[in-house]
């Protein structure tokens, strides 16, 4: 036994002293080296190009912080170890400064460089918020194409959607032809007749959202039993209309006439089905060749409804409990285009496809 300790510990001793070297047990030993010029970056509040010129001893990463949106990085990876990186920072539209970090990362070494950006300043944005408000999300439809699966979802599908529509969604596509698709700078989404069949388009947010201002630029159609809306449903969506529904903008010439678009809530007290829904109905000038900016503005106490920036609808919380105000509750944005049905009314398929064009979708919070 005591030949056995004096070997071991020996050996003991040797393992530890290998171990540690002078570095954290586990810590990996650095490889590459990186060389960052600026430090840091800063950026005023409009939207604007920065560079960093990196230094690396190989090919490198470069990258923001993670669910970081408003910077893009490029290249994200050089195979050069000398190279410029470009900085891309999108506009602040709200009334505070931000930062993040832009990495470089070059073998195990990493290399932080931090970016802020100057708040935004009232009336200096190219973007009018309103009043007490600040941009919390926006899709502005400016690159051509699908719209981004990250920011929106289809729903699909026939059999009348609960109203005797026509159409049946799809995603995006159907027999080769875009139903859905991004160009000039606006989303269009189509209704369209396909080896006999009706098709269009229902498509919604990822995101939701609890109160604030609802807002989107958009040019309707007026094909007969054409129904473009711009609505919201809850999040925890369990039953119709119980758990709510906000109609920010309906139109269909068929059942409503020719520009006069409306809004409307629906829920157990008020809703169509009993005739009692929260409705207005306020005319558009040249609703299907002009854009115009539909919102709604919702707070726990009201709901109002604007047509360009003309409230035509107030609807209050009366107090009486959930089957009169379910409005507490997180909501997602859609976009559709219907066709016939209770309310698309009488149809006439031969002035199809219908078009309903989208400038923008934007949501804005209390500051």
């Amino acid at each position: 036994m005591r030949a056995f300790k004096s070997i071991f510990f020996p050996v003991l001793f040797a393992i530890a002293a290998c171990s540690c070297g002078g570095k954290e047990t586990g810590t990996p030993a650095e490889t590459g080296s990186v060389q960052v010029t600026p430090s840091s970056l800063s950026a005023p509040a409009q939207e604007t190009v920065l560079t960093l010129d990196v230094q690396a001893s190989g090919p490198f990463q470069a990258y923001a912080e993670d669910g970081i949106e408003w910077v893009s990085v490029d290249p994200s990876y050089s195979k050069e170890s000398s190279a410029t990186v470009t900085v891309q920072v999108a506009e602040n539209f709200t009334y505070k400064e931000r930062g993040t970090e832009i990495t470089i990362k070059c073998g195990t070494t990493r290399k932080k460089v931090t970016l802020t950006q100057e708040a935004a300043k009232k009336g200096e944005t190219s973007i009018e918020i309103p009043e007490g408000y600040h941009l919390a999300w926006q899709e502005e439809f400016n690159n051509d194409g699908k719209p981004s699966t990250s920011d929106w979802w289809y729903e699909t599908g026939g059999g009348g959607w609960g109203n005797n529509e026509i159409q049946t969604y799809v995603s995006q596509q159907q027999g080769g032809v875009d139903l859905a698709y991004i160009s000039d700078g606006s989303l269009k989404i189509k209704a369209q007749k396909i080896d006999g069949k009706i098709y269009s388009i229902r498509m919604n947010t990822k995101k939701y959202w609890t109160y604030g201002w609802f807002e989107a630029r958009l040019k309707v159609s007026d094909v007969p039993g054409a129904w473009p809306a711009f609505w919201m449903m809850p999040q925890n969506f369990t039953t119709w209309p119980g758990d709510g529904e906000i109609d920010i903008m309906e139109y269909a010439i068929s059942t409503q006439g020719k520009n006069y678009s409306s809004s409307s809530i629906h829920c157990n007290a008020f809703n169509h089905m009993k005739g009692t829904q929260k409705t207005h109905k306020q005319s558009v000038s040249n609703a299907a060749t002009e854009y115009h900016v539909y919102a709604c503005e919702w707070t726990a106490e009201w709901m109002k409804f604007y047509i360009d920036g003309k409230q035509h609808l107030l609807v209050s919380n009366d107090g009486q409990g959930y089957d009169h105000w379910p409005f507490y509750t997180p909501f997602y944005l859609k976009l559709n285009l219907a066709y016939g049905g209770n309310m698309g009314g009488t149809m006439d398929d031969s002035k199809l496809p219908a078009v309903y064009e989208v400038d923008y979708v934007r949501v804005f919070q209390k500051d």
